[in-house]
C-alpha cells in the first residue's frame, strides 16, 4: 500500500487542472474497511486536538468548501471526516438556488452569513462557486439577479473574468484575516455517478434526494466539467488552494479528505494559551475549600 502524499492533489497555481488528465479512481490507501475506519478514527483524534488548540488561540478559523457533481460523496465524506470533531465549534452550511432575498443582494451575500467564528470550522456544502458553476452552465438565469443590465458586459467571458477576480479577493480576504480556505472539488465518473443514482433510485428512503430536474442538468455533463476546470484554474491560490479529489471509491475519498485536513490544521500556528501555575493552584485550593476539603 502506497502512503498517502496531498500534495499530489493539491492545485494552486504551480499546475494547470484538467478533468480529463486527472483520474476518478486511484490505488487504494487501505487495505480492508476495518483498516480505513482504524485510519479516520486516528485522523479524528489528531484533527480534534489540533481544533483544540485552534479553538483555545482564538486567533484562527478555517473554512472548508466542497463542490462536485451530484452523488459524488459530499455528504457521506463530511459525516464520517468530522465525525470526532467537537460539534460545538463545527457548523455546516449546505447551500440550495438561491430565494428572491439572496438574488436582492451581490452574489457573495448570502455565503457572508455562514462564515464561522475563529476558533471554529465552518463548512460550506456547495458554495459561492455555484456562481461560476451552475450559471456557466445556464447564463440564462442571470436575468434572475436583478444585476443592472448597463453593468452586464456583453461578453460573458468578461463576466466569468469578474467573478473569479471577485471570489480570489474574498477569499484572499478572508485569509489575511485568519481564515484560511480549503476547497475540494469531488472528481466522479459519469457512470459511475449513474450508478449511485440509480441506488438511490432503488431505495425507498433515498428517492426523495432525486428529481427529474437533477436527471436534466446531467446532460449537460460536459459543459460542467469544463466550468470546473476553468474555475479551479482561475481561483487556485497558494494561499486557498484547490484538492482534487478521485471520488469513484468513497472510502479513499474519505481517506484523502481527513488526511489533507489533519494537516492543514495542525499546521496552524495556534496555541494552548500560556498557564499560570501558582495561579491554577490557587483555585485548585479555592474549590477544595468551597467543597469543604
Amino acid at each position: 500500500m502506497k502512503k498517502l502524499n496531498t500534495s499530489a492533489f493539491r492545485y494552486d497555481e504551480k499546475r494547470p487542472f484538467s478533468t480529463s488528465e486527472t483520474p476518478t479512481l486511484i490505488d487504494p490507501f487501505y487495505t480492508s474497511e476495518a483498516d480505513q475506519s482504524r485510519q479516520l478514527d486516528e485522523l479524528a483524534d489528531r484533527m480534534d486536538q489540533a481544533q483544540n488548540r485552534m479553538h483555545a488561540d482564538e486567533h484562527y478559523g478555517l473554512l472548508v468548501v466542497f463542490q462536485a457533481m451530484d452523488a459524488a460523496g459530499k455528504d457521506s465524506s463530511i459525516r464520517r471526516v468530522f465525525k470526532g470533531v467537537n460539534p460545538s465549534r463545527f457548523k455546516m452550511a449546505p447551500f440550495k438556488k438561491p430565494d428572491d432575498s439572496d438574488l436582492k443582494h451581490d452574489f457573495l451575500w448570502r455565503f457572508w452569513q455562514e462564515l464561522p467564528e475563529r476558533g471554529n470550522i465552518g463548512i460550506f456544502n456547495r458554495s459561492y462557486y455555484e456562481e461560476v458553476l451552475v450559471l456557466r452552465v445556464h447564463p440564462e438565469r442571470l436575468q434572475e439577479q436583478y444585476i443592472p443590465k448597463n453593468l452586464l458586459p456583453s461578453n460573458k467571458k468578461t463576466l466569468w473574468n469578474q467573478r473569479f477576480g471577485d471570489i480570489v479577493h474574498f477569499e484572499d480576504y478572508l485569509f489575511r484575516n485568519g481564515f484560511p480556505i480549503v476547497k475540494f472539488y469531488l472528481h466522479v465518473n459519469k457512470e459511475e455517478q449513474g450508478k449511485r443514482l440509480i441506488a438511490r433510485l432503488e431505495d425507498t428512503e433515498k428517492q426523495w434526494k432525486l428529481s427529474k430536474s437533477d436527471l436534466e442538468e446531467r446532460e449537460f455533463w460536459p459543459e460542467y466539467l469544463q466550468a470546473y476546470e476553468d474555475t479551479v484554474n482561475a481561483t487556485a491560490t497558494k494561499q486557498n488552494p484547490w484538492y482534487v479529489i478521485p471520488s469513484d471509491d468513497r472510502t479513499n475519498q474519505q481517506l484523502i479528505i481527513a488526511h489533507i485536513l489533519t494537516e492543514i490544521l495542525e499546521s496552524l500556528p495556534a496555541h494552548f494559551p500560556e498557564t499560570d501555575e501558582k495561579e491554577a493552584q490557587k483555585l485548585i485550593r479555592q474549590i477544595k475549600k468551597q467543597d469543604g476539603k
